[in-house]
């Protein structure tokens, strides 16, 4: 074990993958792994658990799209008006890395469409909610 602080166990762990920093630390999109396996998404960073395939669905953007987060806790949102646009960050509710945004325009039962990076996600088939 490290008595190092979570956000300097991250940054040291993502300097060896300059895509993944790109997503998870200066707020970088990236493009969709498209996976139709039946498991859970978990914050790349840290593995908090944030979104089931269950509610994963294809919303046509090119980005793994969820309507709904594993737990309300799993993510935090935060106002973005980064690039001339006003719209909803989503960030890993354990340590703050940046995961996507959310919009209004998803499906049912919620409408909403939570637009994800893909390399800010860790895919662990089978697997369910801790």
């Amino acid at each position: 074990m490290t008595d190092l602080p979570l956000e300097d166990l991250i940054d040291a762990h993502f300097r060896r993958k300059p895509e993944a920093t790109l997503a998870l630390r200066s707020e970088g999109p990236v493009r969709n792994v498209d996976l139709d396996e039946d498991g859970i998404y978990r914050c790349r960073a840290c593995g908090n658990p944030l979104f089931s395939s269950e509610t994963k669905y294809h919303s046509g953007s090119g980005w793994p799209s969820f309507w709904d987060p594993i737990t309300p806790d799993a993510i935090v949102e935060e106002f973005d008006s980064s690039h001339g646009m006003a719209r909803t960050e989503i960030k890993c509710g354990k340590c703050g890395s940046h995961l996507g945004h959310v919009f209004e325009d998803g499906p049912r039962p919620t409408g909403t469409r939570y637009c994800m990076n893909s390399l800010s996600l860790k895919f662990d088939e089978g697997l369910q909610e801790e």
